[in-house]
Parts: C-alpha cells; structure tokens; sequence
C-alpha cells in the first residue's frame, strides 16, 4: 500500500479525503515519506509536516498555510493539494515545519461560503459569543486555535502564516493581501518581496484588531500573516491554475528552504492602501449606496456619499477614497465595507 493510501485511502489524495470527512473529524494518521519527512494528519483538513531531524532548514522559518475558511474559495485549495501531492510524490523535498489547514471542510462540500456563520469572523475568542454557541463552525474556529497554538509552541521562531482566499465579486486589483493590525508593528521587506514573487502587488494595512483567522495568528501567536486575496471564486475543477503559479511557486520555495530567485521585484514595486473607514451595518436605518456590482478598489469622488441612517452620514473625504470587501447582505453590527486610500 502506498504512503497516500495509507494517510487518505484508497484513490485519495488530501482533498478528496477532507471532502469524504467533512461532516466528523477524522482519526489521526501518522506517515514517513522515504526521505524521512512525517506527515501528520490531524482532522479533517488539518496536516502537520515535518522535514526530518538533521535536515538545514535555511530560511530559519515554520510556515502555516490555509485555504478553504471559506468554502466555496476552491483555487487556494487546489493549490495546496497540489503542491502537497508533489511532496508526496518525491519531487522536492521539504526543509521547514508546516500546518497545512483546509478551514471549512463541511462548506468545501457544499460549495458554500459557509453553513451557519462566516467562520473568519470567529477567530480571537470570538467562537465563544453566545450567538455562536453549539454552531460547528464555531468548533472548527477553536479547534484551528489549538492547532495552531501547538505548532507554534513547536516551533515559535519565524512563524509566517498565509491565509488564502478568492474573492465573491471582481476586483480592479485581481490579488491582494491584508496585513493584520498588531499595534507598533511594521511590515518586514522580505514579506513585501514574497508578495511580490507571489504576483500580489496590492497590501491594504489593516486599521485595528479582528476577529480573522489572520489577526488571530498576528496577536496570539505573534506570527507574520496575512490574509491573501488571489483572484475569483469559482467551484472545483473550473479554476485555471495557471493564474495562481505565483503563489504555488513561492509557497514551493519556502517549503522547499530555497532563497529567494535572482532579479526579485523591487520592494516599491507594490501599492500600498490603508483603511481610512469601516462601514457597519448599524440597523433598520441603515442605507449602503454602493452598488451590488461594484470591484473591490474602486475609487469614488469626494463628496460621495457612502452610506447613511437616521444620525449619520459617511461622505467621502477631501481625497478619493476606494472600498473594498463591500457586502450589504451581512448581520446587523458587521462589517458592510472597508474604505481605503492609497499611501502616499
């Protein structure tokens, strides 16, 4: 029986297996590639690598991956299953520990967004308001805390965690990243030119502390992270992977401890955005006059109105101002939008 088999079963590979496990967690298995590399499965979509002992590990660094808190965001599952499979498979060998997650298994087979509750909304504690008692993606949130709180005990130096995702509506700028608030803190230049070799030439500075599985690893685990946007929803099987290469050969070369390629992007490269305000459903008043169509980034005149209830009336300030993640249809007290505007 092969390693695959053995870890998924027969005719499986790790996202077939985390799609015929969605709906129970599933027994752990532990396996050893021949190069000594094990490979954890810990639940359903949850896989620990680890290079064997001795093995350099160049860059210093442990890496958390996730794909899927979404689940109908299937390109950044392809990839990692992908590149798992290449593992598996002995055409590279891996130089750094790494949590691979798959978030959302039970929306992944749904081809849902989510099931009961948008499960990157429930990071930082957040899974334990009493609204969210008894969901399961409430227990999928913590049970991703404590798994990653165990692999960053394990391996604390250099922790990096990318957190990716595709969009549900167009965006003027196709891949983006959003960097955590963590009060203090600015962003390293070799993340910036890892974006870059990503083909991600947006960051947008996040304002203040979330509830996102990316701000979780940020304050709790004090990891680099970042939530990563990579182009368009669509279901299994109809995304063109060619338009993720980037990401799946940075990713590669990290796993991989390789150094950075030769005639790297230079670092001011990319456009960097900050969030100058956070549009919240505040109730029955609440008016959004952002069209349902509307791209992420784009930008309207000073003077627009943005939204507006009973007591207030958000206009755009003396500089355009773009929006991002705009959404009319969320819970009262949840985020409608961010307004962003380019750093200068």
């Amino acid at each position: 029986m092969s390693i695959r088999e053995l870890l998924f079963g027969p005719g499986r590979d790790w996202l077939s297996h985390t799609l015929s496990t969605a709906e129970h967690a599933s027994s752990e298995q532990v396996v050893v590639l021949d190069d000594g590399t094990g490979l954890q499965l810990q639940d359903s979509g949850l896989l620990y690598l680890e290079p064997p002992s001795g093995r350099s590990n160049p860059n210093s660094e442990s890496l958390i991956v996730s794909a899927g808190v979404h689940g109908n965001e299937t390109a950044p599952i392809e990839v990692l299953n992908n590149l798992l499979n290449e593992l598996m498979d002995g055409k590279w060998q891996l130089a750094c520990p790494v949590l691979l997650i798959l978030g959302n298994p039970p929306a992944m087979g749904a081809n849902a967004r989510f099931i009961d509750v948008n499960l990157n909304r429930l990071f930082g504690g957040a899974h334990r308001k009493p609204e969210y008692r008894g969901l399961p993606e409430a227990e999928r949130a913590w049970s991703l805390e404590r798994a990653c709180e165990a692999f960053a005990s394990r391996h604390p130096a250099n922790l990096c965690h990318y957190d990716l995702h595709t969009a549900i509506r167009p965006s003027l700028r196709e891949k983006f990243a959003l960097y955590p608030f963590v009060e203090g803190r600015n962003i390293p230049a070799s993340q910036i030119d890892f974006l870059l070799e990503a083909d991600v030439d947006t960051l947008l500075l996040q304002h203040r502390e979330g509830t996102t599985f990316a701000s979780f690893s940020s304050t709790t685990l004090g990891a680099e992270s970042f939530t990563v946007e990579l182009g368009k929803v669509r279901p299994f099987g109809e995304n063109d992977l060619g338009r993720f290469s980037g990401i799946a050969n940075a990713l590669r070369r990290r796993m991989k401890g390789e150094k950075p390629p030769q005639g790297s992007k230079p670092s001011d490269g990319i456009t960097i955005f900050e969030v100058v305000h956070e549009i919240l459903n505040t109730g029955d008043s609440f008016r959004f006059h952002v069209p349902d169509d509307v791209a992420n980034f784009t930008l309207f005149d000073p003077g627009t109105v943005i939204w507006e209830d009973d007591t207030t009336c958000y206009r755009v300030g003396d500089r355009p101002e773009g929006i991002v993640f705009p959404n009319r249809h969320v819970p009262v007290g949840q985020r409608v939008g961010l307004m962003i505007r380019q750093r200068t």
